[in-house]
């Protein structure tokens, strides 16, 4: 993979999806270890489902599709199928033309199998958690195989969210590590 100081000078110090400037980092596309492409936190943030998608922000992959560098055609591709609800990346996908190797490639991660949707941890209002986050017990716990009640207003600092369910966040209580649902605390 090219290094950071070669992407920065292919891209013009932007990214090379939306041409943003700010905080510029290497996104390794899955399932190419040796092509990467420099991308903005937003963006980054987008392709790995930690926000939700924002169509009027990926109007600029109408720019970037038509790249000469086949890991942001790739990224290209891979974006507009997740919006393909959408009639514009939906006619901009069928304007697409890859050779059967980068097609592959896009296809590689299944990812085009999807819908845009994105599956966050919320708390009981909706709001989106963050690792770090300090939360508020909506209701008091029992927690099982212990004599430990969480009483509703307890406060839990720092909490870690379970990355394979959305529903569940693990926090200290009283010294201990516990799993609780999401939807009985709310960000605090």
């Amino acid at each position: 993979m090219k290094n950071e100081k070669d992407l920065l000078e292919r891209s013009g110090n932007s990214c090379e999806l939306c041409k943003s400037t700010a905080q510029l980092s290497v996104y390794e596309v899955p399932t190419n270890n040796e092509e990467g492409i420099l991308i903005c936190p937003k963006c980054t943030a987008q392709i790995n489902k930690k926000e939700e998608l924002d169509s009027k922000h990926w109007a600029c992959l109408n720019e970037a599709m038509w790249s000469e560098v086949p890991a942001v055609q790739v990224v290209s591709w891979r974006l507009f199928n997740r919006l393909k609800d959408q009639s514009w990346a939906a006619d901009a996908l069928e304007m697409m033309y890859f050779d059967d190797d980068t097609m592959y490639w896009a296809k590689s991660t299944g990812d085009h199998e999807n819908d845009g949707s994105v599956d966050l941890h919320k708390d009981c209002n909706g709001m989106i958690l963050q690792d770090g986050d300090t939360v508020v017990l909506t209701k008091s716990l029992d927690v099982k195989g212990s004599t430990l009640n969480a009483k509703l207003g307890t406060v839990v600092k720092n909490i870690r969210l379970v990355a394979d369910n959305t529903e569940q966040i693990e926090g200290k209580i009283e010294g201990q590590t516990i799993v609780i649902l999401t939807k009985y605390l709310r960000k605090g």
